[in-house]
């Protein structure tokens, strides 16, 4: 939740090595999870390898905006990409190294934020040097009056236009955390898996999230931003509703499907407010991402509450519910979203 005070920031203070300072605190925030053995410790890891990425989102969203050479929606694409293979990577490692091998084995990660630092280091240079060819940013009234200018909406218009591209992330968010937080233990509470079995499951249905970020991005830029938002939350709820009531087989085959349907929708809402508000990338970029993030993290916390009281599965009946919210879409302006991809 850091993430739209660290974009409010760069956007008025440019930070090139910022990248590279937030992967530092995601390396010390790995080197104590792998140390800790107290709850408050792991909280305090937790929220280091947190804080890494509340400085590294808003300022790297920036930099794939300027090499994206027209292509915003697939250039966010392909960044949120590199994150989303990580998660999906996420239950593997867990399976063959941290769970045979125990809590200590983290401390391997850190060879990867070390490699990582020094990648963003080389970004950093590319980044300062590309900022020193450009123009200066415009200040005063005359920023204010281009805030306005690419779209003609008023202040007011924006606002409300923001809230609603969020509650479009809470829906989408929340009934995301549903299933990969408690994904695996709905299979292994309904169907009786194995840890390790319900990981692989885990992984596939990561992988429909990075599939599903990708297309999103490059079908946004052909046929813009808010028909794919249409398509991705609202396509996805006929497949939520069924999900609880399928055998293990459809049950995996309809948990990938959600993910790709659902998953289209950031990089389409990312792009559509950065167009919403120009010059503004910083503070888009920190506000959704966090807003992802803390949104997704409330919810996991508030659905767990809720299967403690109930059941995991009654969790999985009523959260697709939530995918309603999607009708929302029909009161965004449309000339923010237009396609921004070259004619050929």
């Amino acid at each position: 939740m850091l993430q739209p005070v660290v974009g409010l920031y760069t956007d008025r203070n440019a930070q090139p090595y910022s990248l590279m300072v937030g992967m530092g605190f995601t390396l010390v925030g790995l080197f104590l999870m792998s140390q800790a053995n107290t709850y408050p410790s792991i909280l305090m890891a937790a929220a280091l390898i947190g804080m890494g990425s509340s400085i590294f989102h808003p300022e790297a969203s920036r930099v794939a905006r300027m090499a994206a050479g027209g292509r915003y929606g697939l250039a966010q694409s392909l960044f949120q990409v590199g994150g989303n293979l990580g998660q999906s990577a996420g239950p593997l490692l867990a399976a063959f190294i941290v769970v045979p091998r125990g809590q200590q084995s983290l401390v391997w990660f850190c060879g990867a934020a070390l490699i990582a630092m020094t990648v963003l280091f080389q970004v950093g240079n590319w980044y300062r040097a590309r900022r020193a060819a450009s123009k200066p940013v415009v200040r005063g009234k005359a920023a204010a009056s281009a805030f306005s200018a690419p779209h003609g909406l008023t202040r007011g218009r924006v606002t409300v236009t923001v809230v609603l591209l969020v509650m479009l992330l809470f829906s989408k968010n929340v009934y995301q955390a549903s299933l990969g937080s408690y994904y695996t233990f709905y299979l292994i509470a309904k169907f009786g898996l194995s840890i390790q079995t319900a990981q692989f499951y885990l992984f596939a249905f990561l992988i429909g999230v990075v599939i599903g970020t990708l297309l999103g991005g490059l079908v946004g830029d052909r046929i813009g931003r808010i028909p794919v938002m249409w398509f991705s939350i609202l396509g996805a709820l006929p497949f939520a509703l069924i999900l609880p009531h399928a055998n293990l087989f459809w049950t995996g085959v309809l948990a990938v499907t959600v993910a790709m349907i659902m998953a289209s929708a950031f990089p389409a809402i990312l792009v559509y407010a950065q167009e919403l508000l120009p010059g503004r990338v910083g503070l888009v970029a920190g506000m959704f991402f966090g807003f992802s993030f803390g949104l997704g993290g409330l919810g996991a916390a508030a659905l767990g509450k809720l299967a403690d009281l109930t059941s995991i599965a009654t969790v999985y009946q009523v959260t697709p519910f939530l995918l309603c919210l999607g009708l929302l879409t029909a009161f965004l302006p449309k000339h923010p979203g237009r396609p921004t991809y070259p004619k050929v």
